[in-house]
């Protein structure tokens, strides 16, 4: 194909270099309960990662699925273990998916994201908009620092995310970026995961909330 003029279009570029194998940008919505923004590491860069949880009657149990490695298996066992101490009874089975099971996900920074996931499920509240996140959670509710922030921050921006949720630890890793980079984003930092949540999500229920009273076990 010869181009006459300097002008390419979106067209042209399908026809030069054929079609996108990856898909950058994906909506963001805060109308679903048990879905949450995450912000992921891998060896090519940053990318958004979406954590889905779902409910369903059992005894307390947690099921994961997609393609997880162990790091990130034992980080939502530890959010799982976490919310299960605030709760003064359990009676379901939660489902956790990470989508995109054929890319291999690994790595603790995603613990923050699942506990805020549960909670959003079992509460049925709503997230604030146009948020992501990224942090280890401790079995006492700590939130801990990652890295492979800057990678991170890029694949927020494609997301049209406005503001990320991080670790107290992790504020010297955003000073020292340059202004010009971080544009048009907020950073909050927690030390806690229950300031986090409170903070995460809203007072305001999802639409068309679901009916979680077979959660509370009787005594």
């Amino acid at each position: 194909m010869i181009f006459t003029n300097k002008s390419i279009s979106n067209d042209d570029l399908v026809d030069i270099l054929g079609w996108a194998r990856f898909q950058c940008d994906r909506d963001i919505n805060n109308d679903v309960a048990g879905v949450v923004t995450g912000l992921a590491w891998t060896h090519v860069g940053g990318e958004i990662l979406f954590i889905e949880s779902s409910l369903s009657k059992g005894k307390g149990q947690l099921s994961l699925t997609g393609n997880l490695g162990d790091v990130m298996k034992e980080s939502a066992t530890i959010a799982f273990e976490y919310l299960k101490s605030l709760l003064s009874c359990f009676n379901s089975i939660t489902y956790t998916y990470i989508p995109e099971g054929a890319t291999p996900k690994d790595g603790p920074s995603a613990g923050i994201t699942m506990i805020t996931a549960l909670v959003s499920l079992f509460t049925q509240r709503k997230l604030k908009s146009k948020i992501a996140m990224t942090g280890e959670i401790t079995l006492r509710g700590k939130v801990l620092p990652v890295g492979g922030i800057k990678e991170k921050i890029l694949a927020a921006k494609r997301a049209k995310v406005t503001e990320i949720l991080l670790s107290e630890a992790n504020r010297k890793d955003i000073e020292e970026i340059n202004e010009k980079y971080i544009e048009g984003l907020k950073f909050s930092y927690f030390e806690n995961m229950l300031e986090l949540v409170d903070y995460a999500l809203l007072k305001e229920k999802v639409r068309n909330a679901q009916d979680l009273s077979f959660v509370k076990s009787e005594r």
